[in-house]
């Protein structure tokens, strides 16, 4: 492949749908869901308008039926929408018949947004079950983005993994389902967002120009080192919409363009990938 240097924006569009996953449904942790899609969706929507930058939108089937009309805002504006569970319960916490309900019920609030049901897919919290691969295979998905596996070059999800403590690894078979690679190094959730339970707590908080700089080394490391490559960045609505990180966002926007970026949506990633590197051959 000739040298090109992709960079996807991707959002995770979960709005009030991961607190309730954990058990957080009073009205501040709501009220922190709330903001994404009352507040910062449009703020968003129209930074990624003035810099014409198309991007990957994956949205809980809750999220999907809950803020239909905001959805619906994406998908006009051209972005891809992809599937991100329902609940937002990891795959991995729930059965293999549960995982799958949720599959389908998602699925069919895609489609009906859309017109067709979602290329790709990315696992509430990057938690992928044993059956996980297995069903993104049979519901026809060619592409997930929930490992991190890699950086900057996609490669086969394996399916039949034999992981054992006290035993060698046995790995499966690579299957023809994509992997676009993702980091917690890259995802704004970690880095900015502060939560305290009377478990644990996740101090974020974090400098937004400092983290500016690890996101353009990433990319600048990926152009000096590769031919071919992709960055992907993952951002949460209601954590980047605020203003301060809003401004660095389009600093990140205006750095990459500058250097050769070529923005993309990862089902067009995926594609350009599987364009020169199909399955089997």
């Amino acid at each position: 492949m000739s040298a090109r240097h992709i960079a996807c924006l991707t959002f995770d569009f979960d709005a009030m749908s991961g607190w309730i996953a954990r058990g957080m449904n009073s009205p501040t942790p709501i009220s922190r869901g709330e903001f994404g899609p009352n507040v910062a969706l449009p703020r968003i929507l129209a930074l990624l308008k003035k810099y014409n930058v198309p991007t990957s939108w994956y949205i809980p089937g809750h999220t999907l039926e809950t803020y239909s009309e905001e959805c619906k805002k994406v998908f006009d504006a051209g972005h891809e929408i992809g599937h991100h569970g329902w609940t937002h319960r990891p795959p991995a916490s729930l059965s293999r018949a549960q995982e799958e309900e949720e599959l389908a019920r998602a699925s069919e609030n895609i489609r009906r947004l859309t017109g067709r049901y979602a290329r790709g897919y990315r696992s509430p919290s990057w938690d992928l079950s044993a059956h996980s691969v297995e069903l993104l295979l049979k519901h026809g998905f060619a592409y997930d983005s929930s490992m991190m596996g890699d950086d900057y070059t996609p490669y086969r999800v394996r399916h039949g993994d034999v992981i054992e403590l006290e035993k060698p690894a046995v790995f499966g078979k690579p299957t023809r389902l994509l992997e676009m690679p993702v980091s917690w190094t890259l995802d704004d959730y970690p880095l900015f967002e502060f939560i305290r339970t009377p478990a644990w707590i996740l101090q974020g908080l974090g400098n937004a120009n400092n983290v500016l700089a690890n996101w353009v080394d990433d990319f600048m490391y990926l152009k000096e080192n590769l031919e071919w490559g992709v960055i992907t960045y993952t951002f949460h609505p209601f954590v980047i919409g605020r203003g301060h990180r809003m401004m660095m966002l389009e600093k990140l926007i205006r750095t990459l363009d500058g250097n050769g970026a070529v923005f993309m949506t990862l089902e067009d990633a995926a594609a350009e990938f599987e364009q020169h590197h199909p399955f089997g051959a």
